[in-house]
């Protein structure tokens, strides 16, 4: 995938070097992950508290976020319903995308991350982390499942 590409119906064509930085979008709780900037491997790095139902402070807090990870390009969670349709996360999500691409100037993907917490808890069971450890890092482990996928499939898409 060449940084000249055409963008697809879920958002921008993303740099193929250069951090990026995941977004795991939920009501209170928000999964931030970062890839290195030769984009290997995603690392989970932090969850950022937001009020809930309030897009002002998520977007802001989200631009700070990808301005403190000197992010090349953003990846953000779209949860769509198991049957594929978009439902008011999925659009939440569609919504701060767009502010995000507005306000940072960067690419933004949305990305399908219906079993990214599913993944996420997995991982973090078969490391035997106490069930109030995952609580706390389930959402950036689900960011770190979200962007290696996407990491993982830039790679292919590029041949290496």
């Amino acid at each position: 995938m060449s940084a000249d590409a055409p963008a697809d119906r879920l958002g921008d064509v993303l740099p193929t070097s250069g951090r990026l930085v995941a977004i795991d979008l939920g009501e209170v709780r928000i999964g931030i992950a970062v890839s290195d900037p030769g984009q290997v491997v995603a690392s989970p790095a932090e969850t950022v508290h937001v009020p809930r139902d309030q897009d002002g402070p998520t977007i802001d807090a989200l631009v700070e976020v990808a301005a403190r990870h000197e992010a090349d390009g953003l990846v953000v969670g779209y949860p769509k319903r198991l049957d594929g349709r978009e439902g008011a996360p999925a659009a939440r999500a569609r919504r701060i995308a767009d502010r995000l691409r507005e306000r940072t100037g960067l690419p933004v993907r949305l990305v399908d991350e219906r079993f990214s917490t599913v993944e996420a808890e997995r991982v973090l069971l078969s490391g035997d982390v106490s069930r109030a450890d995952r609580k706390q890092q389930i959402d950036r482990v689900a960011a770190s499942v979200m962007l290696q996928t996407v990491l993982e499939s830039q790679r292919r898409t590029r041949g290496g």
